[in-house]
This record gives C-alpha cells, sequence and structure tokens, in this order.
C-alpha cells in the first residue's frame, strides 16, 4: 500500500530529476557559449591555420638537353613551419619532373618523405643544414646516369636554397637510410654545399 508519506517522497524526487536537468541544460548551454566565445576570439594563424597568403617562388627545374637548370616562378600558399614550407617547395618540384613537356622527366606522383633541418656548427651566419628524405619511388624512377642524377640533386638544393638562403648545405637519405647513390651514379653519401648549386649552374657535361 503506497502511503501518502511514500508518494510526498516520489514528487521532492521527481521535482529533483527535473531541477537537476534543467541545471545541466543550462550548464552545457553555457559551456558551449564559451567555447563559442574563445574559437572567434582565436588569432587567425590559429583559427584559420598557418598557411600564409601565397608568394612568389623559384623552382629550379632541370634541362635533360642541356644539363642546365631553369628558374620557374610560381606563386604557392606556404606553411609557417619550416619543415612543411620546404616539402611543399619539393613537392612542386617533383610535380614539375612529371608535368607534361617535362625537360627532366621523372615518372613519379610524390618524391619528398620530409626535410629536417640541423644548425651548422660553427656557422658565422647561423646557417642550416636541411636533411632532405627523398622517397624510394623517387630513386626507383630516377633514369640512371651521373648527369641525369646530379641535375636531380642539383634542382633539390637550388630551389631550397633559391626560397630559404639560411640553408648552406644539403643532406640527402632515401626512405630516411643512408645511401650510396641515388640511382647509381650520384654520391649521396656526402654533404653538399647549397651554394654548389647556384642560380646557373655550369651544364654537367661541360668541359668533357
Amino acid at each position: 500500500m503506497i502511503t501518502r508519506a511514500h508518494k510526498m517522497l516520489f514528487l521532492v524526487m521527481l521535482l529533483a530529476c527535473v531541477i537537476m536537468a534543467a541545471v545541466l541544460i543550462r550548464l552545457r548551454n553555457r559551456a558551449q557559449d564559451r567555447l563559442q566565445a574563445e574559437a572567434s576570439a582565436a588569432p587567425p594563424s590559429i583559427a584559420e591555420g598557418t598557411s600564409t597568403p601565397p608568394r612568389a617562388v623559384t623552382l629550379y627545374v632541370p634541362n635533360d638537353l642541356d644539363g642546365s637548370l631553369t628558374a620557374v616562378e610560381r606563386n604557392l600558399a606556404l606553411p609557417g613551419d619550416n619543415n612543411a614550407e620546404a616539402r611543399v617547395l619539393l613537392e612542386n618540384l617533383v610535380e614539375a619532373f612529371h608535368a607534361p613537356g617535362s625537360t627532366h622527366p621523372i615518372d613519379v606522383a610524390s618524391g619528398v618523405n620530409d626535410v629536417y633541418f640541423l644548425p651548422v656548427p660553427q656557422s658565422a651566419g647561423g646557417g642550416q643544414e636541411a636533411v632532405v628524405d627523398l622517397s624510394g619511388a623517387l630513386a626507383a624512377a630516377q633514369p640512371s646516369g651521373i648527369e641525369p642524377e646530379t641535375l636531380t640533386l642539383l634542382a633539390v638544393m637550388a630551389t631550397l636554397h633559391a626560397n630559404m638562403p639560411q640553408i648552406t648545405e644539403v643532406h640527402f637519405l632515401v626512405d630516411g637510410q643512408p645511401r650510396d647513390t641515388l640511382a647509381g651514379h650520384a654520391d649521396l653519401t656526402r654533404t653538399y654545399m647549397a651554394a654548389e648549386a647556384n642560380p646557373e649552374p655550369t651544364p654537367v657535361g661541360a668541359g668533357r
């Protein structure tokens, strides 16, 4: 038999549940409003990503016919992070390798795994060494021969140095591992001086 006391207790508990639900809904709404306000007040670099407006960059595209590098101007939206910026530059360079009518055809969709930066010891100007981790796919697709392989390395070095002049040295890996050569000829065991890839390099076959 349900007594009057039981009925009163049930009503009190029901009222308490209703009040608690209302409080929880109000707290949830206030939390959502606070999150929206914080998102609206966030700096553009956080709310809209780290990419900057497009700017002019220079890619150095090899020409296998005369062993030269051709400067190609592009407008690219580059990330604010140096590593990501270097990857974007080199991926656009690799796209030029397999574009229709390429003067340095390498049939590969993605040629760079990552780019790392290391300080150069005893560098007066705060120079950096770029460690370029090429993909195994690029190495496999690279036409074998000292001239085409050297042109690929020169193009990478010249493109990095032209757009990121703090890079004074470049070292190459393939799929994160040291490798003797790119495709049987160009030396990957050494660290290259970025100045070796000047804007107007001497043709690879010159002087022979």
